[in-house]
């Protein structure tokens, strides 16, 4: 078997294993669990929205368990301030009796960072995340400091129709390579977590993963090849979400201010190579980038007032958008 086959099963085998010892803890959840797996393969940050109690948070943490990576908790407040994030610089003082700054790291010097309740600090406090999750770097009073690879951001948001929530700034959001909506889980599934909360129930997380492994996988899906007519379908799911575009859906005409960035277009693509991967192909088909276009645009995609009015689900458009041109290209 050469090399080119051997690829898509290490990365589905891996998959399997992390997926495995989630299932210890977490119950259900499978779909975030896979976009959570492409997010890292990819590169990208995670927006995870979702009521309080359904796991977001323990799902985070549990996988930076499994995969072996450092793991930072920062809880977004109302009063939490950019320095509390990046860190500062702090006086100090030699056995001499010199002093000297010195600085002093912040929560966001990890590798799997869990941003919880993101929207319930301020856009001045989100935005200090911006450097960091486009460049893996933060500076701070002019100097720069490089952060750990593989750097991964989940951050966890409350529905916006909660109180005392603030919406994120569209420059940040548009940083999340996927949103991610975390379910209710099923009677079936309540009944599972009852037995793993409320009963005598400790589990042993193996670590199934290491950076290196992590690493060496992303420069894995890179190489995965995609022909030019998948990145034309691409390309033009992208284009019709724009509302003055000759390809919009009739629903983005109506509904939409803002389409969809040149980020989004690289998103599909590279989640489209790691959704191959993990079906066992080594080119990326039609198919995988419809099933990556929902998370990929549904924070991309600005409504406009009437669209906020009547209350219209981007999903819901982004569903519009994937039969019109999927239909016009016959795929």
């Amino acid at each position: 078997m050469t090399a080119t086959h051997e690829k898509p099963e290490m990365v589905k085998e891996h998959f399997e294993s992390i997926s495995r010892e989630l299932a210890k803890v977490i119950v259900g959840q499978k779909t975030l669990i896979k976009d959570l797996f492409i997010c890292l393969l990819c590169g990208g940050h995670a927006l995870i929205e979702g009521v309080p109690g359904l796991g977001k948070t323990l799902t985070v943490k549990t996988l930076s368990r499994i995969l072996d990576l450092k793991y930072s908790r920062i809880q977004f407040t109302p009063d939490l301030m950019p320095a509390d994030i990046l860190g500062t610089n702090i006086v100090n003082q030699d056995d001499k009796g010199n002093r000297y700054f010195e600085f002093y790291r912040g929560p966001i010097f990890g590798q799997v960072i869990l941003a919880d309740e993101i929207n319930r600090a301020s856009p001045k406090t989100q935005s200090a995340m911006l450097e960091a999750m486009q460049e893996e770097r933060v500076t701070v009073f002019g100097a720069e400091y490089l952060l750990e690879p593989p750097f991964i951001v989940l951050a966890t948001q409350n529905p916006l129709e909660m109180e005392g929530t603030y919406p994120l700034p569209e420059a940040q959001i548009d940083r999340f390579f996927f949103k991610l909506k975390v379910e209710y889980p099923t009677p079936q599934e309540l009944g599972e977590i009852l037995e793993k909360t409320t009963e005598h129930y400790q589990p042993e997380l193996q670590t199934v993963l290491h950076a290196e492994q992590i690493l060496e996988m992303k420069k894995m899906v890179k190489q995965v090849p995609i022909a030019s007519h998948v990145k034309e379908y691409a390309i033009r799911i992208i284009l019709a979400t724009h509302p003055a575009n000759e390809w919009a859906a009739d629903k983005t005409k109506q509904f939409v201010r803002y389409g969809a960035s040149p980020r989004a277009v690289q998103a599909l693509v590279m989640a489209g190579k790691v959704l191959a991967l993990l079906k066992g192909r080594y080119n990326v088909a039609f198919e995988d980038i419809r099933e990556a276009a929902k998370p990929t645009l549904r924070h991309r995609i600005i409504m406009n007032l009437k669209g906020e009015a009547e209350g219209i689900d981007v999903d819901d458009i982004v569903e519009e958008i994937l039969v019109k041109v999927t239909g016009e290209l016959g795929k």
